[in-house]
């Protein structure tokens, strides 16, 4: 089993918890850890067809979707083909989804990146073009237009007998691939309080981001709860008092949280994870069995016949070597991480250890299980 010391090392360097020197949280921007309530972005949405695809499309026959899309696109413009739909084999088409981001602020005829995804059973969507698709938002309404030239980045080719893909090839990206045709309405500059929300939600952080404005700004701040910093604007203007908090710089105060992500064996730690004083013993049962069998081969002429005769070994490791361990209270991460990697232990049962450790009230952080 490979050992844990070079993961928790490194955790250490991220951490800046080396030996010898203390962790300091590091400064950062009040627009690096907060977002103004009422600016976000809004999601859309649309159904359209890819055409100009080499033979990789929706097949019509299994895709009765495709089918009636093609056919409704040619009615509205101007061809006729209901009574011949049965003859409809082409496989250089393919229904998608279209999904995009609408930022805010976006103005009419700005334009915004698009991702496509087949929905159908296209198996390559390289070298396509979309046409003409509508982008819907959770209103129902248009708000933008997209079309363009498809790019997947992805490359498939296949044999009799082998195949080989590289990323996805019925996914497809498109920058800059739709027009915004309908504005959603936000008037900043009318505003007389705006509201900051933290990203990570602690009491503290957000009573220090209120002084550092108050400090800067004057008395124009508050704290309504651990994720709210309310902003007065009766001596101001929103968008001069943004361009004014910004860039101050404030210490964020993170909680104390182990997150294990039991399927892959990662930990994380945060650095004010602190440990009580406990009494470790880890150790497994573990039962080898090992079949050797041997062919017993009898002497020349004496009528006997050769014989698999099996040998089967069994080794039991009851993990009786290991001892009680102390693991004594830390100051630091460094010190909790020193003692746990102490013990000699594997990603997996350090995982196990810190859930006991927080069954047994020693740990006192936040544990988080994925």
């Amino acid at each position: 089993m490979r050992s844990f010391r070079p993961i928790l090392l490194l955790l250490l360097v991220l951490l800046g918890a080396v030996p010898g020197r203390q962790a300091l949280a590091t400064p950062v921007r009040i627009k690096d850890v907060t977002d103004v309530q009422g600016i976000r972005s809004n999601q859309l949405v649309g159904y359209g067809l890819v055409v100009g695809l080499n033979g990789t499309g929706d097949r019509l026959n299994n895709s009765l979707f495709t089918r009636e899309s093609l056919i409704s696109m040619l009615e509205r413009l101007g061809v006729n083909i209901r009574d011949q739909q049965q003859k409809l084999q082409t496989k250089d088409i393919a229904a998608v989804m279209v999904t995009a981001e609408l930022p805010a602020f976006a103005h009419g005829g700005s334009r915004i990146d698009i991702t496509v995804s087949a929905t159908g059973d296209a198996t390559d969507l390289s070298g396509g073009t979309l046409l003409v698709t509508p982008l819907m938002a959770a209103d129902g309404e248009v708000y933008a237009v997209a079309q363009g030239q498809l790019v997947t980045s992805a490359f498939s080719a296949k044999g009799a007998a082998a195949s080989v893909t590289r990323n996805i090839p019925t996914s497809a990206h498109i920058a800059n691939g739709a027009t915004v045709e309908k504005e959603v309405a936000s008037q900043l500059s009318t505003r007389r309080s705006i509201d900051l929300s933290l990203r990570n939600p602690d009491l503290t952080t957000a009573s220090r981001i209120a002084r550092a404005i108050n400090r800067s700004m004057g008395d124009i701040a508050r704290v309504d709860d651990p994720r709210t910093v309310h902003i007065d604007l009766s001596r101001g203007d929103a968008v001069s008092t943004l361009e004014g908090i910004e860039d101050l710089l404030v210490e964020p105060e993170t909680p104390a949280t182990v997150v294990v992500d039991e399927a892959s064996g990662t930990i994380v730690m945060g650095d004010n994870v602190r440990i009580s004083t406990v009494a470790i013993a880890q150790g497994n049962l573990t039962v080898q069995v090992t079949e050797t069998p041997e062919v017993s081969q009898p002497a020349p002429f004496s009528g006997g016949q050769t014989a698999l005769v099996p040998r089967t070994g069994i080794k039991v490791d009851s993990g009786a070597g290991k001892r009680l361990g102390i693991l004594r209270e830390g100051p630091s991460l460094r010190d909790l991480v020193g003692g746990l990697n102490a013990l000699g232990v594997g990603p997996r049962d350090m995982i196990s250890i810190l859930q006991t450790i927080k069954a047994a009230g020693a740990l006192q952080a936040n544990l988080v299980v994925r």
